[in-house]
């Protein structure tokens, strides 16, 4: 079944706002079998929407729309796919009943303009919003599936589960499963490369599907059939399986955890802690290690120490040292890390220091150079890496590597 998914609303048209509620939509019709083929975002001009609906009609048989159903005049969702529809409008007395109650219990008169709300298209279900005014509405039309859903997260997303999911899993979609193997250290034209047996032996109903980002890579699984899921399991097992062989040097994940979430459960696993000491990256790498739930346990501080003066100051690396080699040096990466375990007492010092860019490039020392340094009990080792792209890509690759280096060290548990 074609599925679509459509957005409504001049503001996610703009930089200010992103249209995060698809993706919640999206994994929620993954989990019962229905692949998403068309995604479209329009403003709430009604010619754009009639368009948009029309089009959608015509490729589509499950439509989920979101958006424009609200109280104000350019709140358009719902009159525009009547009349595309050539349905009729129909006011609901139980629905203003709710809505004016909403509103007292709040000590509120209801303002006029929410009777717009009231209105439903002839024939089709009203979906109950306790979270809002807006009520959805559920469409079964000829051979179309049709919802229409509030465009506020804290509303769409108990109605979608409440209402749509259950009504979409009565009709049997179907199966899916996913599976998500994530890699560091590798570029994507190499990985395709080595990809290529692995291609060739796919099993039928599989699709495979790659990702990048600056320094990380991601393979995606996707079974989509009526198979039972044990076979479908098994199927998923011999690829994965293949893959590994191809590229276990650079996988890290293999159930689509990021990095930070790996490094996080081999730190507790091995009980040991860690401090990170900055520069280039600015508190990025601290920012990841904190991102995950319970970091708390092994992560003890992160030192953005940017300028030479901090690195001495907080750090005490020597200043005939950084006068000697510069703070872009393997002497000065290597005094960072041996610097921050001292001073938080961690198990693990992780230092970075580089130059990010656009400017302060040498020839000797080019833009997105980055040496990386990791400090324990038993000594401190250090790298030297060439990172390009801009300052935000060198930053989030200088960031990925220390992590790799450091996921590295505890799985050797040296």
């Amino acid at each position: 079944m074609k599925t679509e998914i459509i957005a409504v609303g001049s503001e996610l048209l703009t930089p200010d706002f992103q249209d995060t509620n698809s993706l919640f939509l999206t994994t929620g019709l993954n989990g019962i079998g229905l692949g998403v083929s068309f995604k479209t975002v329009v403003g709430d001009d009604e010619c754009d929407l009639a368009r948009v609906f029309r089009t959608a009609l015509g490729r589509s048989r499950l439509i989920l729309c979101m958006g424009g159903l609200g109280p104000t005049e350019d709140d358009r969702t719902r009159e525009t796919l009547a009349k595309v529809l050539g349905l009729n409008l129909v006011f609901r007395k139980d629905i203003l009943a709710r809505i004016r109650e909403r509103f007292r219990r709040r000590g509120m008169d209801m303002p006029p303009s929410n009777c717009k709300q009231c209105y439903v298209i002839e024939g089709a279900e009203v979906l109950d919003n306790p979270n809002g005014t807006a009520p959805g509405l559920w469409l079964a039309a000829a051979r179309h599936r049709i919802a229409l859903l509030p465009g506020p997260p804290r509303e769409i997303r108990p109605m979608f589960e409440n209402h749509v999911l259950p009504r979409l899993a009565a009709n049997g979609t179907g199966l899916m499963v996913r599976r998500e193997i994530r890699l560091t250290g590798l570029g994507e034209s190499s990985m395709e490369s080595l990809m290529k047996p692995v291609y060739a032996a796919v099993p039928a109903g599989i699709s495979v599907t790659t990702l990048a980002s600056p320094g990380d890579l991601s393979i995606h699984l996707t079974y989509r059939g009526a198979a039972p899921r044990a076979a479908a399991e098994t199927s998923l097992d011999g690829l994965e399986k293949k893959i590994r062989e191809a590229l276990s040097p650079w996988i890290y994940s293999l159930n689509g955890d990021n990095l930070e979430a790996v490094v996080g459960s081999l730190l507790k696993e091995k009980g040991k802690t860690v401090a990170c000491a900055e520069s280039c990256t600015g508190g990025l790498l601290g920012h990841r290690l904190t991102g995950v739930p319970g970091s708390s346990a092994y992560f003890l501080e992160s030192a953005v120490v940017y300028s030479n003066a901090a690195k001495t100051r907080r750090l005490g690396v020597p200043k005939a040292l950084l006068e000697k080699h510069g703070a872009v040096s393997a002497a000065a990466a290597r005094a960072m890390a041996v610097g921050v375990r001292k001073t938080s007492r961690s198990d693990i010092g992780l230092s970075v220091t580089g130059i990010a860019g656009p400017d302060g490039g040498t020839t000797r020392k080019p833009v997105g150079l980055v040496y990386i340094a990791l400090a324990h009990a038993k000594g401190t080792a250090v790298t030297r890496n060439h990172f390009f792209g801009g300052r935000a890509q060198v930053k989030a690759q200088s960031s990925q590597k220390a992590l790799d280096i450091l996921r590295k060290f505890l799985i050797k548990g040296t």
